[in-house]
């Protein structure tokens, strides 16, 4: 469970995030759109407690994130672009991250399966193309079981097989419960994946409904659609 109350951020005098309150469960899988620079990244980042809001509170499972770090291991983040030492080979940087968490706890390893990584374990990160990389970031961002996921942009460079790989696991998770949080600007690659849609713009929230809610208001079944009917309402 996510729950972020009236949180405000300013970067001088550019207001990012306006008074943005929500509430997301177990077994979401919900859409984070709007267009560049509406806020998204600034509202992922201060749920991840990389970006401390001016105001208002958030919590992770009802743990308050401020001040705290223990949280975070309840969430797999997948960047839009991950930023990993370029002389380090995968191997090393799975074994790194392994060792960085120290945990008992059983690993999920359908992702790097599924991606054939370990044929890749010594390649060096520098040398990876843009999707090989997206496959390492989403192997990391699942392989500690954990019950949040938060994915930017996550198939972007991914060719259409691993792009279906990664949506099916994506879904496979979801199904068990899992609180998933997607951003994305192929909104077609969302249709089959989403419960619900969050809405930003100008650092403001302006919708979070579950999908068939907002279908319905607008009569559109395509995600893409639906948003912009919702929109040419709204500015009427």
């Amino acid at each position: 469970m996510i729950e972020v109350t009236h949180i405000n951020k300013t970067f001088g005098k550019l207001h990012v995030l306006r008074d943005v309150s929500f509430r997301s469960d177990g077994g979401t899988c919900l859409a984070l759109i709007g267009p560049n620079g509406c806020g998204k990244t600034t509202l992922i980042k201060s749920i991840l407690g990389m970006v401390l809001p001016d105001s208002g509170t958030i919590a992770v499972n009802n743990e308050p994130v401020a001040n705290g770090w223990a949280y975070r291991s309840q969430i797999g983040y997948m960047p839009q672009i991950g930023r990993y030492p370029e002389n380090m080979t995968i191997g090393q940087v799975m074994e790194m991250i392994s060792d960085i968490r120290q945990t008992d706890q059983k690993t999920d390893e359908d992702i790097i399966n599924a991606f054939s990584l370990r044929q890749l374990y010594n390649k060096r990160m520098g040398t990876l193309s843009g999707g090989t990389m997206q496959k390492v970031s989403a192997a990391i961002a699942f392989l500690f079981n954990p019950g949040i996921m938060i994915l930017d942009e996550p198939t972007a460079g991914l060719d259409p097989v691993a792009s279906e790989i990664l949506k099916e696991k994506i879904l496979h998770e979801k199904a068990k419960g899992k609180l998933i949080m997607i951003t994305s600007h192929i909104l077609s690659e969302l249709d089959d994946l989403i419960s619900h849609v969050m809405y930003m713009q100008d650092g403001n929230l302006v919708f979070n409904k579950d999908i068939e809610t907002l279908r319905s208001e607008t009569g559109e079944d395509k995600l893409s659609k639906a948003i912009a009917h919702f929109m040419k309402k709204t500015d009427r």
